[in-house]
């Protein structure tokens, strides 16, 4: 059992979560222009990016960059600026940091060492569209990105079909057009579903209707913004749907029996079962 309080100990390093806007620069909070200003560090997914966030708010905090692809070599370097009592602030692009975006790592290193971490409240794209979706909002199951293959999205979305939530799908807009197709094809043309673009922008827009319909009219229209993909849950699941069934290898093996790659499998029950993703690897290797 561990316990850690938040602010008991002014001395201690602190690792603050701050969500940053998904569009709309008026989302960002008080707290969260103050957390950037006052802490030692921010650890930001695109230093570039952020560095016209904080110009907004006339912020000159330091920045290091923090992203999937620098991951393994910053985190012990973070790590020790934490032990050492510096106050860092993580944030990606836009949103929540961990909900798609980088952060995750560095939370799982900060809580096994007790180093508090502090999450601020803010801007979530998956959330944000949900609420005004006109679906049944809870209870939902957050996914975010597919994977980019065909034969990958169909069997990942074989074996969400079933499920009874609404469902939350990000996507990008070059490929919109191609995973709306797969979902009409796996979850059925009748499936209610509602896809939200440019959320808190001038352009913000919620198209509403089943698969068919929308996949029909997004192949005949211009396509530009970010997307969020809210589909109905299935109300009247197969009795013998049996994809969660099993132990995690053994839904692995089914999965990959269905077309997805091993790593994709992987990656795909570690997240329904709710499992560290590293760890089911290890496991599934025998590594």
């Amino acid at each position: 059992m561990q316990q850690v309080s938040s602010f008991r100990n002014a001395d201690e390093g602190r690792l603050y979560l701050v969500p940053t806007p998904i569009g709309n620069l008026d989302d960002m909070t008080f707290r969260a222009v103050k957390t950037l200003r006052d802490v030692d560090l921010i650890a930001a997914e695109d230093t570039r990016h952020t560095q016209q966030l904080l110009n907004h708010f006339d912020i000159h905090t330091p920045q290091i960059s923090f992203h999937e692809h620098n991951t393994e070599s910053r985190i012990p370097e973070l790590m020790a600026k934490l032990r050492d009592g510096m106050q860092i602030a993580q944030c990606s692009d836009a949103g929540m940091p961990s909900i798609s975006d980088p952060g995750k790592e560095l939370v799982a290193a900060a809580t096994a060492a007790s180093i508090p971490v502090v999450p601020l409240p803010g801007p979530n794209a998956g959330l944000t569209a949900l609420i005004a979706s006109g679906l049944v909002p809870q209870p939902f199951y957050f996914f975010g990105f597919l994977e980019r293959k065909h034969q990958q999205q169909a069997a990942t979305l074989t074996t969400l079909k079933n499920r009874p939530e609404t469902m939350i799908f990000y996507e990008a807009p070059h490929r919109l057009v191609k995973t709306l197709a797969v979902m009409t094809e796996v979850l059925g043309g009748e499936r209610p579903v509602v896809i939200a673009r440019e959320l808190t922008k001038r352009y913000e827009e919620f198209t509403r209707g089943t698969l068919a319909e929308v996949h029909e009219y997004f192949k005949n229209h211009q396509i530009k913004g970010e997307f969020v993909i809210i589909v109905q849950g299935n109300e009247h699941p197969e009795e013998d749907n049996d994809n969660q069934q099993g132990t995690p290898m053994e839904q692995i093996d089914r999965a990959i029996a269905d077309g997805l790659t091993t790593n994709a499998a992987i990656k795909l029950v570690a997240k329904q079962n709710g499992l560290n993703r590293q760890k089911l690897y290890k496991q599934y290797h025998h590594i």
